[in-house]
């Protein structure tokens, strides 16, 4: 079959397209999925180069989710631990979820990598509450334009977006934040606290470095901050806790293979309400792009240097 294989580390050179990849090994607990689109995550521009939290073993298909049809003619989406840039997938069961009429497979990848880890950054960690106030950053992003309209639907004060580019913080107003901040401020601290007439509540963090270290100084008192990547692959200030405990502010980590360990108690419910959501058009999962597995270099090419918006797709027929 045609799949993707990383032979070495490095960067999106590293990708390379087979023609004969082995198919895939379908045991016990797995199913065999026939895919028509698989995702492109940040993550995976980690994984190429053996950076991201949980260490690789080579060779391997990158990959972590993908959509398709079952053996029995079934529509679903699934959560991969590779394999996913390829025609087809072993899937593990507790991990594929039904898609309903009315959601794409587009869509549907949107939803069960980066949407159920915006849903978890808000409800589980951040614990928003109503009124609160939240900061999105990488807000035209595949967890950003997720993460802006489910804190808009769970009654956030205000919401405020910030984003490289003017064509992507409008895209983050048009899906309901009330104020869209420059990622490039270098006083980053002072424009959020401008945006939000005083320090803020909530910020969701993935870009590491200074935004990291600004966004905390933002934090108004039992104000949080959940981490949840280091898109720039710059480590933040190390925190001494006395700077948490002066300010009663919280700094949370998250990352949403510690749900994928027990999908029925992490994955299942809000699953089922992002797939609703988006049947009734409550929801607007944002798909920024489709390439082929012949353009999958250029694909990471364009999330690295931050050319993209919402959710991209792979096309493994391509």
């Amino acid at each position: 079959m045609r799949a993707i294989r990383i032979t070495e580390f490095g960067g999106p050179e590293v990708l390379t397209l087979v023609e004969d990849a082995p198919e895939p090994e379908v045991g016990p607990g797995t199913q065999l999925l026939h895919v028509t689109r698989a995702g492109i995550n940040y993550a995976d521009t980690h994984q190429a180069e053996d950076s991201y939290l949980a260490p690789s073993t080579l060779p391997l298909i990158p990959g972590a989710e993908a959509a398709g049809t079952l053996e029995d003619g079934r529509r679903v989406v699934a959560l991969v631990g590779g394999g996913g840039y390829a025609e087809r997938a072993a899937v593990p069961e507790p991990l594929t979820f039904d898609l309903p009429d009315g959601v794409e497979d587009g869509q549907a990848l949107a939803l069960v990598l980066q949407g159920t880890t915006a849903w978890h950054l808000l409800h589980t960690s951040a614990q928003l509450r109503t009124g609160e106030s939240v900061v999105v950053h990488a807000a035209a992003g595949g967890v950003g334009t997720l993460a802006v309209q489910l804190a808009v639907r769970a009654g956030a004060g205000r919401v405020i977006a910030v984003a490289s580019s003017a064509e992507k913080r409008q895209l983050a107003l048009e899906l309901g934040a009330d104020v869209a901040v420059d990622a490039g401020e270098d006083d980053l601290k002072g424009a959020l606290e401008e945006a939000n007439g005083g320090k803020v509540d909530v910020v969701l963090e993935m870009v590491g470095g200074r935004t990291t270290d600004q966004s905390l100084a933002a934090l108004a008192p039992f104000g949080r901050l959940v981490v949840f990547g280091m898109a720039s692959r710059e480590a933040p200030s190390l925190v001494d806790p006395r700077q948490l405990m002066g300010r009663s502010r919280g700094l949370i980590g998250f990352w949403l293979a510690h749900a994928m360990n027990d999908p029925a108690r992490h994955l299942a419910a809000p699953m089922r309400e992002l797939l609703d959501l988006t049947a009734q058009g409550a929801l607007k999962p944002i798909v920024g792009g489709t390439y082929g597995l012949s353009e999958v270099a250029r694909a990471h090419e364009d999330l690295r240097a931050r050319r993209t918006i919402g959710k991209l797709l792979l096309d493994p027929a391509g």
